[in-house]
């Protein structure tokens, strides 16, 4: 249920990556992709700990599994099935999108393993970056225009919120607030109920026997408000189950597999 996968080593929704220079993209523009069918088949977006609080108004809030889990944003409670994008490709309702979405076809990319130096590359196959004659230049007399200086930009501000997000993650493992998920839900008409696993969440109960130092250490470093965020997002995970439910997108099983 938590997965993100990564085919052929590349991030999720990419598949492909080139460097953007002026020397073979000095004409080159970018624009709006016309639909999201890259999201039409992922149910967990991951997200940085900086989009719990407006994400916790629209999706569940989950822990990949794993030896170092990452938090996900639920879009669908199975694999292969997003709630929140119709046959269109389209955004069938006015949510909250995730950064990770909005940078797409964009990514800040190591190309050399020994060097820490970080280079913007894109998506050739999105069809969102091409000669085209509408749409935002990429650059100008040989330097970055505007829009790549903002594109670049954002997803510098993303890697360091994904540095803030791994800190965060490292200390609930740290305090061993981290437990194995399960939910069970009760589809009306059906005698077994779906049952979820494969998920980490906060544990309630370790939560509230922490020490007051550690808390209150929690809350000074605004860990304590994101901690709170995900679980109160976990009540939406019925709401989510009804959406697929009315979409008839359900699986045939009762049982969801461990991914």
């Amino acid at each position: 249920m938590a997965s993100a996968p990564t085919p052929n080593n590349l991030p999720m929704f990419y598949k492909d990556l080139i460097p953007l220079n002026s020397e073979q993209h000095g004409g080159w523009r970018t624009r709006g992709l016309d639909d999201a069918k890259f999201l039409s088949d992922q149910h967990a977006i991951p997200i940085t700990v900086d989009e719990f609080v407006p994400c916790s108004r629209s999706y569940p809030i989950i822990f990949s599994s794993g030896d170092q889990p990452v938090p996900l944003a639920l879009m669908g409670m199975n694999e292969g099935v997003n709630t929140f994008i119709n046959d269109e490709g389209q955004l069938d309702q006015p949510v909250y999108l995730p950064a990770y979405i909005r940078r797409y076809p964009f990514l800040l990319a190591r190309l050399q393993q020994d060097s820490d130096e970080l280079s913007l590359c894109f998506d050739p196959q999105a069809g969102a970056i091409g000669d085209f004659d509408e749409g935002d230049k990429l650059f100008e007399d040989g330097q970055p225009s505007e829009a790549t200086k903002n594109i670049l930009k954002f997803c510098e501000d993303f890697e360091q919120s994904g540095a803030r997000t791994q800190a965060f993650m490292e200390e609930l493992n740290k305090a061993g607030l981290i437990m194995d998920g399960e939910v069970s839900i009760q589809q009306n008409g059906v005698e077994q109920p779906f049952v979820y696993r494969g998920f980490g969440m906060v544990d309630e109960q370790k939560l509230k026997d922490l020490r007051g130092d550690e808390l209150r250490k929690m809350n000074q470093n605004g860990m304590l408000p994101l901690i709170y965020a995900h679980l109160f997002s976990l009540q939406l995970m019925r709401e989510l189950f009804s959406r697929q439910v009315q979409l008839g997108k359900m699986p045939q099983v009762t049982e969801a597999p461990q991914v």
